[in-house]
């Protein structure tokens, strides 16, 4: 490829008259495509990202001492701060594990297979790595009698032997061959191995296994997945002309899935499941009918596994554990000798346990690390009601705080230095993702990144850089470079956004705060016309997601929405983008003020945003309009169901309709289940309020939503036909899916949206 220097040129901002509809839904393709997952190669010298070119994703690396950016080598391997430590960094890519060697600087293959390799672990040895194939651990030796040994042999159920039914054929080449009775991954893999005795692990999938620095034990996790029945759906437009049946997630229900945690002893050749029985409070749960007394399963409630930190000089481990309810949390150690248990920490939440860097709230991996090996350890919480980080010292079991204040951790950087993390949080203000220098001794914090924005940061390996995604409320994700240097000027490595997008004078929004009914302060983007252009009339944005936040300082997810506003804007309309209660940014009182009912204290701070654009913008107040998507489609049928004299019009796109449809992760923990909460779904689904719709409603949905599914529209149809009601359309795509792809689906979308708002609201 050829290369090029990494020097910046700023376009000018020059106003465009009209922004087009057509224009701004090709989204990336008008903006420009921006670099993302951010790292550093082994060497320190070259900071990477991925871009898309064409239709291809490339990987593109600037190199801070040349200034030039190239495409990454197919020898580079980047730099895994866990693995720091070693001599050699290894990883796995298309299922070849290679090493880096720091001394040498030199790539080598260390091993490769037909099958995935997944799950690469170091120990204390340098000369070992671990990885996992199949349901089954693997162990690679190099050195002078490099080999690959297999070192664990789980299987579901015991072999049967062979019965007569199955013939003499059958029995015989059991007899003589003893390859019929190896697993298949060993079959495969393991080079000479000698016999592994099999283990039986039961009803379930080994998911994961970790094994301990000194190798005489190995953690497995099996799941059990619930007894839930899986979901269809149609898809209407294929090339060969024939509809498709396609498999889809289960609906949320009361049957919750489990896992299960086992200790394998190398020595000893046995596996013993953890029991967890002790658990305080492991069989109460939140009291669904709204007594004071909490009620009791017969039977304890299903666990989940997060993550394990392990002793380096003992044969021991930390866990940390949730129910599958998600209304406790609890801290154990784990004596691996035995396989018993010491719990160390338990936090319960009579809504659900969440927040940033909290293990399995959003689907995302929570922090939890040793501080002083084998004497402390970090965790996230959000006790004080924000996700602040904590410690917490094994011997004398004290509970320390990090950091505090009402603001939220939301991601951390480990430093070379074990008493000093790199954090970044939303201090200065709610919509911003600042990046602040930790220091664990004192808890104090020094501003590294600390303007309007968002900071994404990836540290070298060295810790003389920092590279970091940055953004503004009206300028797109860009790379920078800056030395870690009291004032390092920064370093812009791309330039990503196109010509036409940035010939456009984009709105910079207003950040706004308005008092709720409730005395609570809710953070909004305000966009306004010109006084010349403003019309009078307003529209709601609802983001999506349930668990989001789009009233910050940084470039929004909802790009195409943005500038959907922009055009709003050229037009008269007033915008207003609301964070409504349960967004993220705000803490747990926040996160959970929807708990046993959607659409009730979210919906009341969009009734609230109506007052203070009346009372303070001069807006009509019989000329707002609602739209959104998702969670947002949910909220704006709310609005025009059950307040149905607030809104003038409203565009709903893949909403929800019934709670009782839609998926059990998201849906449990916060209406907990339909079988033993029926109110809360009922009074949370906008279904059961079809009889109000009086203003003119327009549902726009993909055929192909395998997320809120196309069935959640039609039903909802079918309730307004039979109801009589006359002021509703339904707009259907038929290759679309919950995120629509193509951009003549989300032009004619957003037309009928314009179209909407401008027959109703002028």
């Amino acid at each position: 490829m050829k290369k090029c220097f990494a020097l910046i040129f700023m376009f000018p901002f020059l106003t465009i008259a009209q922004l087009e509809l057509a224009q701004i839904m090709k989204g990336n393709e008008f903006i420009g495509h921006l670099p993302q997952n951010i790292r550093w190669d082994i060497s320190g010298e070259k900071v990477c990202y991925d871009l898309l070119q064409g239709k291809e994703l490339k990987t593109l690396c600037y190199n801070h001492k040349t200034k030039i950016i190239d495409t990454a080598s197919e020898n580079l391997i980047f730099f895994d701060r866990s693995q720091s430590s070693f001599e050699r960094q290894y990883e796995i890519k298309n299922n070849e594990i290679s090493y880096w060697d720091k001394k040498q600087k030199k790539k080598s293959l260390v091993f490769s297979s037909a099958l995935r390799i997944s799950n690469l672990q170091r120990v204390n040895d340098q000369s070992q790595i671990y990885f996992q194939i199949g349901k089954d651990l693997f162990q690679w030796t190099l050195g002078e009698s490099t080999k690959l040994q297999q070192v664990t042999n789980f299987v579901d159920q015991p072999i049967e032997k062979a019965s007569k039914n199955e013939g003499y054929l059958f029995e015989q080449q059991q007899e003589l061959f003893e390859y019929f009775s190896e697993d298949e991954n060993s079959k495969q893999v393991a080079n000479g191995n000698d016999k592994l005795k099999s283990i039986y692990t039961g009803i379930g999938d080994v998911i994961s296994m970790e094994i301990h620095p000194r190798e005489a034990y190995v953690l497995i996790k099996k799941h059990q997945s619930a007894n839930q029945k899986e979901t269809s759906y149609m898809s209407f437009v294929n090339a060969d002309g024939y509809t498709m049946t396609k498999r889809a997630r289960p609906k949320v229900s009361k049957n919750e899935p489990r896992q299960l945690l086992g200790v394998f002893s190398r020595d000893k050749d046995t596996l013993r499941w953890v029991d967890f029985s002790s658990l305080t409070g492991l069989q109460l749960v939140a009291p669904y009918t709204g007594k004071s007394d909490s009620l009791e399963f017969p039977e304890d409630r299903h666990l989940f596994m997060n993550n394990t930190l392990f002793f380096e000089e003992k044969e021991a481990a930390i866990l940390d554990i949730r129910s599958a309810d998600n209304k406790d949390r609890w801290i154990v150690l784990l004596n691996l000798k035995n396989a018993r248990i010491t719990e160390l920490v338990h936090e319960h939440d009579e809504a659900w346990i969440g927040g940033p860097g909290i293990s399995s709230w959003n689907m995302a991996p929570g922090y939890f690390s040793w501080w002083e090996e084998d004497e402390s350890f970090l965790f996230q919480s959000e006790r004080t009601g924000y996700s602040h980080l904590y410690s917490y010292d094994l011997s004398t079991k004290q509970i320390d705080a990090k950091t505090s204040g009402g603001f939220e951790v939301r991601s951390i950087s480990p430093s070379k230095n074990s008493d000093k993390l790199y954090i970044t949080c939303n201090k200065t203000h709610p919509g911003d993702r600042n990046v602040f220098e930790l220091n664990l001794k004192d808890s104090s914090m020094k501003a590294i990144f600390n303007k309007d924005g968002a900071h994404e940061l990836v540290i070298s390996p060295d810790e003389s850089y920092f590279a970091y995604r940055y953004s503004s409320s009206n300028r797109p994700w860009e790379l920078y470079l800056n030395r870690n240097k009291p004032d390092s000027k920064a370093i812009q490595v791309t330039n990503s956004t196109s010509e036409e997008f940035n010939a456009y004078n984009w709105i910079k929004p207003k950040s706004i705060t308005f008092e709720a009914s409730d005395g609570k302060p809710v953070y909004a983007r305000l966009y306004e016309p010109s006084t010349e252009k403003k019309n009078g009339a307003a529209v709601f944005f609802v983001h999506g997601a349930g668990y989001l936040q789009n009233a910050h300082h940084f470039w929004s997810g909802y790009y195409r929405e943005y500038m959907f506003h922009n055009l709003l804007v050229e037009k008269g309309f007033t915008v207003l983008d609301v964070d409504y209660r349960a967004s993220d940014g705000y803490g747990r009182d926040y996160r959970t003020a929807i708990y046993r009912h959607m659409g009730g204290r979210d919906l009341m701070d969009y009734i609230d945003a109506k007052k203070y654009v009346v009372n303070h913008l001069d807006i009509d107040a019989n000329r707002i309009g609602i739209y959104g998507g998702s969670y947002g489609g949910f909220i704006t049928l709310m609005a025009l169901l059950t307040q149905p004299d607030e809104f003038a019009c409203g565009a709903a796109l893949r909403s929800v309709t019934d709670w009782a449809h839609y998926n059990h992760e998201y849906t449990s923990n916060i209406l907990n289940y339909p079988e033993t909460d029926s109110l809360a779904y009922r009074r949370s689904s906008p279904i059961y309020f079809a009889e109000n719709l009086e203003r003119p409603l327009l549902m726009l949905h993909g055929m192909e939503d395998n997320n809120v599914q196309f069935q959640d529209v039609v039903r909802l149809s079918q309730r307004f036909i039979e109801l009589g009601k006359k002021n509703w359309e339904l707009a259907v795509f038929p290759v679309e899916a919950h995120g629509f792809k193509e951009a003549s689906s989300w032009t004619d979308e957003y037309r009928r949206i314009l179209e909407l708002f401008e027959k109703y609201l002028k």
